[in-house]
């Protein structure tokens, strides 16, 4: 008889002290492009809100200051630090580095069963189809629970 093998990454020890306590983590994706919007959503959040802003910009002239609860953290993402595919020897295409980084943490940090971590996905499109993507195939998390632009039709 074979044994089962999980494709799930093993619950991170913040992942599990988060569901034990209840907390309910925001996950913010930006790009240049939506920087008005997420502004206006940062503006909306409690002082008591914990989680992650990631903002993809051009280059390290459009990064700025970010008002955010205390127990956020916000990563600026510069396109014209990083690269594209591995091995590809080509530049970081919009979306890929906050595809990448959203991800990323996702896979560590939304792991645990009934995860309700609330994602708001204001990017590019490339982008947030890419993410959106991921959490549907791989997190079991339907599109329909991740706050997108309307106009992307995801």
């Amino acid at each position: 008889m074979a044994a089962h093998t999980s494709t799930r990454t093993p619950i991170s020890a913040v992942a599990r002290r988060r569901a034990r306590l209840g907390l309910v983590q925001h996950l913010i994706a930006a790009d240049e492009s939506s920087l008005g919007e997420l502004q206006a959503l940062l503006a909306t959040l409690p002082l008591c809100a914990t989680g992650r802003v990631y903002v993809e910009v051009p280059d390290a002239s459009w990064i700025g200051e970010l008002t955010v609860p205390g127990r956020m953290t916000v990563t600026w993402l510069d396109r014209s630090a990083r690269s594209g595919a591995p091995g590809s020897g080509r530049a970081c295409a919009r979306g890929a580095a906050l595809s990448r980084a959203v991800i990323a943490w996702a896979d560590e940090m939304m792991c645990a069963p009934g995860d309700e971590t609330r994602v708001f996905l204001l990017g590019g499109y490339l982008g947030t189809a890419e993410i959106a993507d991921h959490f549907a195939e791989h997190l079991d998390r339907p599109v329909e629970t991740l706050h997108v632009p309307a106009e992307y039709g995801l």
